[in-house]
């Protein structure tokens, strides 16, 4: 563990860490709440943090006086790439792929075709999890722009692609 936020003896120490910009006690120390916030939220700030009190004269318990918290930071999708893998001819099969670089938990991607034929795709055809979509036996009425959304708790971007059949 490093230390990164103390009061000792009156005085608040920052230590020098990436996080001494960004943090500080919440509430002035006399109230005893000894909340803390972290400002600008980063990815690498997640982790697990302890706070530890220790009253002058006091016996020492561990079990006692720690407390335990584990902060994961969620990251929004970046916006994705879509791709056709295939030939589009009529009678073929194609997958169309939606991904994203980022994201905290890992996106899940929805595949949607836009109007005016709007359609909205199940399993087996669309993987959520890898963002394919699989489209078989393609007929001149499959043409048209299928939109992907990458989406977790944090957020959600798209993308698009134009099926030319």
């Amino acid at each position: 563990p490093v230390q990164i936020l103390a009061y000792l003896g009156g005085v608040v120490k920052v230590e020098e860490t990436d996080l001494k910009p960004r943090m500080g006690f919440l509430y002035p120390i006399v109230t005893h709440n000894i909340s803390v916030f972290i400002n600008a939220t980063r990815e690498q700030d997640s982790g697990q943090y302890m706070c530890t009190v220790n009253v002058v004269d006091d016996t020492i318990r561990l079990d006692k006086n720690v407390g335990i918290i584990n902060l994961t930071v969620l990251v929004p999708p970046a916006t994705p790439t879509c791709q056709l893998h295939g030939s589009a001819v009529v009678g073929a099969n194609v997958t169309l792929s939606c991904s994203s670089k980022k994201g905290k938990p890992s996106p899940m991607y929805q595949w949607q075709r836009e109007s005016p034929s709007l359609q909205v795709f199940f399993p087996p055809a669309q993987d959520r999890a890898r963002g394919t979509l699989k489209l078989t036996n393609l007929s001149l009425e499959m043409s048209g722009v299928y939109i992907c959304r990458a989406e977790n708790q944090a957020g959600s971007k798209n993308c698009s692609i134009v099926l030319e059949v």
